[in-house]
């Protein structure tokens, strides 16, 4: 098994390889690439603030993108350095700080649930009619 992993990335780069010698099919690899990578990116910017794997889906986003655009790759570079001094610097504060930290994106996440009429459509699932549940804007009715 570990065989076959290692040549992975050689027949992967041979394959990929192959498209650069073809112009109209180099092009539409990397635009297909591109829509992909950039999908995988905007999810995981909306999934940021929600519980579950929002900045990991943010890395494969632009990890996708990097492996066929160089402005993807700085981004990906700086974008692992900023996450990782601000989860230091995150980590060093008081347990106050944290603590705020916790309920801004509590309240965030509670807000945009609200925004978007999850909380509306939710409470109608068990039962519950409350007026104050639906959204403002309208959405999830």
């Amino acid at each position: 098994m570990k065989e076959k992993l290692k040549e992975f990335p050689r027949k992967w780069a041979h394959w990929r390889d192959g498209f650069r010698h073809r112009p109209a099919l180099d092009l539409a690899y990397r635009i297909f690439v591109g829509v992909i990578g950039t999908l995988v990116l905007g999810v995981g910017i909306i999934a940021i603030p929600y519980p579950g794997p929002g900045w990991a889906i943010v890395f494969l986003g632009l990890g996708i993108l990097a492996t066929e655009f160089e402005f993807a790759q700085r981004a990906l570079a700086w974008v692992r350095r900023r996450y990782d001094q601000v989860m230091e610097w995150f980590g060093r504060q008081g347990r106050w700080v944290q603590a705020l930290g916790v309920v801004l994106t509590v309240a965030f996440v509670v807000l945009s649930l609200w925004v978007l009429g999850a909380l509306g459509w939710a409470a109608g699932l068990v039962g519950l009619g409350w007026p104050w549940l639906k959204s403002p804007v309208g959405l999830g009715s």
